[in-house]
């Protein structure tokens, strides 16, 4: 077995006895789904006060909520279409909380071009669910694209861990973007022939 298989065994082994804790104590899904939301907040706080390494410390934490809610559900036998929508709409709030606290740090420093570049890097964000969300109202599937929320919170605990977040942005700010537009091509590939719907 190679150190990174080991290190994947390890990990999923130690993912797997969190679920099951979490399971036999009956906590509900929802309610991890809704702390993951309140520690990303403390981690926006942090991004507003400067502190990224901290901040990026958080945000590790509040990913094993991430990881485990959708796990604790099927485990403990809790799946429900309404825990899927508030588990998608919370993810939107927590990313917005991160993009905020890093508005408020570059307002506060002066650093107006990076403002517009959060700005944009939020808009891509909202727009990748949006586009996805609205795809699939008239397609079977709309997955796909490069860069979806697991790999935006890797871009930015590295960025943070690293207080290298400037470069990170630019990447997200970019690729996001061209992933909404990847999907509005997809989209229209896969509507041709079809007749319209309007919302």
């Amino acid at each position: 077995m190679t150190f990174t298989r080991a290190i994947g065994v390890s990990a999923q082994f130690i993912l797997e006895r969190i679920v099951r804790a979490l399971s036999l104590a009956k906590i509900h899904p929802n309610v991890l789904t809704a702390v993951g939301l309140v520690i990303n907040i403390a981690a926006a706080v942090l991004f507003g006060k400067g502190n990224f390494v901290a901040a990026g410390v958080v945000v590790l934490g509040a990913g094993l909520f991430d990881m485990v809610d959708g796990r604790v559900a099927r485990a403990s036998n809790t799946v429900t279409p309404f825990g899927a929508f508030f588990d998608s709409v919370v993810d939107r709030y927590s990313d917005m909380a991160l993009y905020m606290g890093l508005l408020v740090y570059y307002a506060r420093v002066g650093r107006s071009l990076y403002v517009v570049l959060v700005a944009l890097v939020m808009a891509g964000s909202v727009m990748i669910s949006y586009t996805r969300a609205r795809a699939e109202s008239l397609i079977p599937s709309c997955k796909v694209g490069f860069l979806e929320r697991p790999e935006r919170i890797v871009l930015i605990i590295i960025g943070a861990l690293m207080n290298r977040m400037g470069p990170v942005l630019w990447i997200i700010g970019v690729l996001s973007n061209v992933t909404v537009v990847h999907r509005c091509i997809y989209t229209w590939q896969q509507t041709q022939g079809r007749a319209p719907s309007h919302s």
